[in-house]
């Protein structure tokens, strides 16, 4: 699977503990940053990485700052994003399952490097179940496409 991940300063280490773990289950990741400890602007890397998955480049995303608040913000603002802040593993795969989310927002303040790879090992092995799920997953695209609509003819 193609996997985009990043992070701000406060989840570096946490980063780079799932980019070696993902790797070693044989998939493509692309590391959007941070690349060390610095402070830097969260909602910079978010923004990368939520424009990456919702153009489809790739599957699936990865996000981390110390909260997940952050990320979860900025990534939920981008058309076609389904970000879920997780913190076991069991509401990661109902994230999927049921909302069909293509990012996966991790705490580093909350989750060890060991409960996040299980999170996220449990995410990316779940399926959407479709049914009933993607009748709501499909009223959320459409709310989230009369809202842009709505901006676009008040502005006119």
């Amino acid at each position: 699977m193609r996997i985009v991940i990043g992070t701000d300063h406060g989840g570096f280490k946490l980063k780079e503990s799932l980019v070696k773990f993902l790797k070693s289950k044989g998939h493509a990741v692309k590391d959007m940053g941070t690349f060390s400890e610095e402070s830097c602007d969260y909602p910079v890397i978010g923004y990368k990485v939520a424009k990456l998955v919702a153009a489809k480049y790739y599957s699936r995303g990865v996000l981390i700052c110390k909260t997940g608040i952050g990320m979860s913000m900025v990534a939920n603002k981008v058309r076609g994003v389904r970000a879920a802040l997780c913190d076991k593993q069991v509401i990661a795969c109902s994230s999927k399952e049921h909302n069909d989310s293509n990012i996966l927002v991790l705490a580093s303040s909350v989750v060890s490097s060991g409960e996040a790879k299980k999170i996220l090992g449990a995410w990316l092995t779940a399926k959407h179940l479709g049914g009933r799920h993607a009748r709501r997953v499909r009223q959320i695209k459409e709310i989230e496409g009369f809202e842009y609509e709505g901006i676009k003819k008040n502005r006119s």
